[in-house]
């Protein structure tokens, strides 16, 4: 009996406890509890796959180890991602975070395959929906720079299969250059344009009341690090990236009730794509007003397919293997791609479901691309370096030139007049970037870093890609001390659709921007 109580005493302890009570109860778990623990301290073999924390989540109870000098930053970032996994009800969700360069952290959380019990991985791979319109501009951007794409000049030019439009009787031109930035007048998926300016206004109006609360909220919490999530007070995004969960079990979000959405027709080229929407009216003046259009960006591909005398998909796989991004590739149903994730919806039950087929080849150039967290860090990376290579001009010719020259990068994320950034009140939109400018209104208050980002969503599915550029220290430059790129990139993707990811990829930056900078004062 002596032995058997101090059994108890020991399966009783904090950390036995704990691993019994991950391995028992909640959705995936096993109900072993208390029994799991008494055999563990009587020393029974518990069987394969039975473990604490096996069966539910593995990465809980084996965490990614920390590389040196973040650990702390990793951690508060891990417990942030799992909050949100929670509250927003996703399967699966990946995350990538790279330190000037180097990629320090890279993990996945939860299912990559639920049914079938697979986990999360690095090199899992999802859909990234609109952060393909960053792909494609960095295409259109190199084309531009080889002097074979004119962005003011009329896109008939390249593409004739696309008609000459009218505005209220007056013939208007569409330029690459308005196409980039959403000023076109193109539509998006809504045919509608009185609810697109009813659903615009509304917005204002719901921001105008907001504004003052939120200033405030925002002082309270500047400095305090990681306290609210993306998911707890979800903000309005482009492409349903609206709200979590599809706003709360049983309500969808409006965007994605658009039949184009869910297109199941297989479009054989990016011309004959063009179909769904060359012959509708513009719902403005071209350059006079911005509307976030992703068909706009599929005008775009016929346009690279044009200049670049070869099919787009052909030149965008190339360009991944140019930037080494070997994992980055077509949505395509029919091709068997390792590691892809399977994508889930909640139904008008709240219950997780399958998401519907979809055939996105309508939308390659927009959001038709699947990746990981390591190919758009190393995207990231190229952008950023290119961006900041021009500054270290006492490198003795040691640096290779960036992909792109830096008044490329410079010129793609300036802010565009007339245009608005709805997954970030902070920023503008500049040319398939959102950007948000450096500013500090008040001595001692908030500082707004200069940073860059672009946020996706699409059928079961939701990601973010963020840059946010060191400031950068002119001695260091000149002496040669540190070398591009300086700055942390943040990579999420997850395999449930409406999770409003920015402002969380934004605060995780920031922590490990905290952490590098302390080292340096250590």
């Amino acid at each position: 009996m002596y032995g058997l109580a101090r059994a108890l005493r020991r399966a009783a302890a904090p950390g036995r406890l704990a691993a019994a009570r991950r391995g028992g109860g909640g959705a995936g778990g096993r109900p072993w509890g208390w029994g799991l623990a008494l055999g563990l301290a009587l020393g029974v073999k518990v069987p394969a796959g039975c473990e604490a924390g096996v069966g539910q989540e593995e990465e809980e109870a084996m965490p990614a180890s920390s590389p040196r000098g973040f650990g702390a930053a990793i951690e508060r970032s891990r417990d942030l991602l799992r909050r949100i996994k929670d509250e927003a009800g996703i399967p699966g969700i990946l995350v990538g975070v790279s330190v000037d360069g180097k990629e320090v952290w890279s993990e996945g959380l939860g299912y990559a395959d639920v049914e079938n019990r697979v986990l999360c991985k690095p090199e899992t791979i999802m859909r990234i929906a609109s952060i393909s319109k960053c792909l494609t501009m960095m295409a259109i951007a190199k084309l531009w720079e080889e002097g074979k794409l004119d962005l003011d000049a009329p896109v008939q030019k390249y593409v004739p299969e696309f008609p000459e439009k009218v505005y209220e009787g007056e013939k208007v031109t569409i330029t690459t250059r308005l196409l980039v930035s959403h000023l076109s007048g193109i539509r998006h998926y809504e045919k509608d344009i009185a609810k697109v300016k009813e659903e615009k206004e509304k917005a204002n109006r719901a921001l105008k009341l907001t504004k003052p609360n939120q200033d405030k909220e925002q002082k309270e919490k500047d400095g305090k690090g990681i306290e609210k999530t993306d998911s707890v007070k979800p903000k309005k995004e482009h492409e349903g990236e609206v709200k979590s969960r599809n706003s709360k079990p049983g309500k969808r979000d409006k965007e994605f009730e658009q039949e184009e959405y869910y297109l199941k027709e297989k479009f054989e080229s990016v011309i004959e794509s063009l179909k769904i929407f060359k012959n509708d009216p513009l719902f403005f003046k071209p350059g006079s007003q911005f509307l976030y259009s992703t068909y706009g960006f599929t005008l775009l591909s016929a346009v690279v397919e044009r200049v670049s005398g070869q099919k787009f998909t052909d030149y965008m796989l190339k360009m991944f293997r140019d930037l080494d991004m070997l994992s980055t590739v077509l949505d395509d149903n029919e091709a068997m791609i390792y590691n892809r994730a399977r994508c889930y919806v909640y139904n008008k039950k709240g219950r997780l479901v399958n998401a519907p087929y979809v055939d996105n080849s309508y939308k390659w150039a927009g959001g038709g691309f699947l990746s990981s967290v390591g190919d758009l860090l190393k995207f990231g990376n190229a952008m950023l370096y290119s961006y900041q290579v021009g500054q270290f001009k006492n490198s003795g010719g040691k640096l290779l030139p960036g992909y792109l020259k830096p008044d490329t990068v410079a010129m793609m994320w300036t802010p565009v007049p007339k245009t608005e950034v709805s997954w970030d009140r902070d920023g503008k939109y500049a040319m398939a970037w959102a950007v948000v400018e450096k500013k500090q209104q008040y001595g001692f208050c908030r500082q707004q870093r200069h940073y860059a980002s672009h946020t996706g969503g699409a059928v079961g599915a939701s990601s973010v890609l963020l840059i946010l550029p060191e400031d950068l220290d002119s001695k260091a430059i000149d002496t040669a001390l540190v070398a591009p790129p300086r700055g942390v990139i943040v990579s999420i993707i997850c395999n449930m659709q409406s999770v409003s990811l920015n402002s969380t990829a934004l605060k995780i930056a920031r922590e490990f921007d905290k952490e590098k900078r302390a080292q340096y004062i250590d």
